[in-house]
C-alpha cells in the first residue's frame, strides 16, 4: 500500500482515544507529506476541511462482525468505523488550519500519532453534504459520541 505521510497527534496509544472527530474537536494534529508529494498540496488551503484516508497500521486482525464503541450488539464490519475491516482503510473529516510547505495542519483530528496516510480529498459542501440521510443501527447522539473513548476492543 502506497503511503504519502504520516499523520502526527498527542495520541499515542490505542487506549481512550476519541472514536470520531467530534470527540476530538479541538485537537490540534499535523499532517507531514513527503516531499515527492508537496506539488500535490497546491491550492488545498482554501477549503475549510479535508479528508484524511489512512492505514489503520495498529489493527492486527480482520473481523466480519464487530461491537462497535457506541453499541453493544454484534454488527457487520461493513456498517461500523471499525478498524478490523478487511483493508484496515480509516477516513476522518478534520479542520485545515494551514498548509506551509509539505506540513498540513488540522483540528479535530482523532487519529492514532504516526499513522501512515493514503490520501488526502478536500471536503466540498455541495458534493459532500447529504441533506436527508439515515444511520442505520446508530442511535447515539453527538455529544454522546464526542464523550466516548476507545477501549480495549479492537486492539491486538
Amino acid at each position: 500500500m502506497l503511503t504519502i505521510g504520516t499523520i502526527h497527534s498527542p495520541f499515542t496509544t490505542l487506549e481512550d482515544m476519541p472514536i470520531q472527530p467530534k470527540g476530538a474537536k479541538d485537537v490540534v494534529g499535523s499532517v507531514e507529506i513527503q516531499q515527492e508529494y508537496i506539488e500535490g498540496l497546491a491550492d488545498l488551503d482554501g477549503f475549510s476541511h479535508i479528508y484524511l484516508l489512512y492505514h489503520f497500521h495498529k489493527a492486527a486482525r480482520t473481523a466480519l462482525t464487530v461491537v462497535p464503541f457506541m453499541d453493544t450488539t454484534p454488527r457487520g464490519v461493513f456498517s461500523t468505523r471499525s478498524p478490523l475491516r478487511p483493508n484496515h482503510i480509516g477516513l476522518s473529516i478534520v479542520e485545515l488550519i494551514g498548509v506551509e510547505k509539505n506540513l498540513i495542519t488540522v483540528k479535530g483530528i482523532d487519529i492514532l500519532d504516526g499513522t501512515p496516510l493514503l490520501d488526502v480529498k478536500p471536503y466540498i459542501a455541495s458534493f459532500d453534504a447529504v441533506q436527508h440521510s439515515r444511520s442505520g443501527w446508530m442511535k447515539a447522539s453527538a455529544e454522546s459520541v464526542a464523550q466516548k473513548r476507545s477501549d480495549d476492543r479492537f486492539v491486538g
